[in-house]
């Protein structure tokens, strides 16, 4: 069973969602789709994923201790542990990104698993940006990507 509780930011409104092994959705709640069936109930995965994401909010906290549940293709999975390792206030482009996984070549496939990222924030995938430092691609928007980068920066 999934279940799924909501939280408002000044960031925006989240969907949290956990599939009793970890979080494995975190979106905008305008932006979910829903991929079977849910049920909205606060668990103690849940609560812990919300304070985390406050805490980040308000700069209190860099990393996430709450177990995540991620399921793609094995190159997602490689990309989106790779994200996972970038280091808060930090950026990379799509190009480290791709050569960090031993695929140089692999920019544009990395900028698609970016996209398929279900966990924001979480999945830091708001830190890669454009070769030339342009903000491009950001699945919850290029506004918000912007608010986290410029968020990390001071709290770092």
């Amino acid at each position: 069973m999934r279940y799924f509780s909501y939280d408002k930011n000044n960031y925006g409104e989240f969907i949290f969602v956990e599939d009793g092994v970890g979080i494995s959705q975190l979106e905008l709640k305008k932006d979910c789709f829903s991929y079977g069936e849910m049920v909205e109930k606060e668990t103690a995965l849940l609560a812990q994923a919300k304070l985390e994401v406050r805490e980040f909010f308000i700069g209190k906290r860099k990393n996430f201790t709450v177990p995540l549940s991620l399921h793609g293709t094995d190159f997602q999975m490689k990309v989106w542990q790779k994200l996972r390792e970038i280091p808060y206030g930090q950026t990379y482009t799509y190009g480290q990104l791709a050569t960090s996984i031993g695929n140089p070549k692999a920019a544009r496939a990395v900028g698609m698993a970016n996209n398929r990222n279900p966990i924001l924030f979480m999945v830091p995938c708001h830190r890669v940006i454009g070769s030339t430092g342009a903000l491009t691609g950001y699945a919850a928007g290029l506004d918000l990507k912007a608010k986290l980068l410029q968020m990390e920066k001071e709290f770092k």
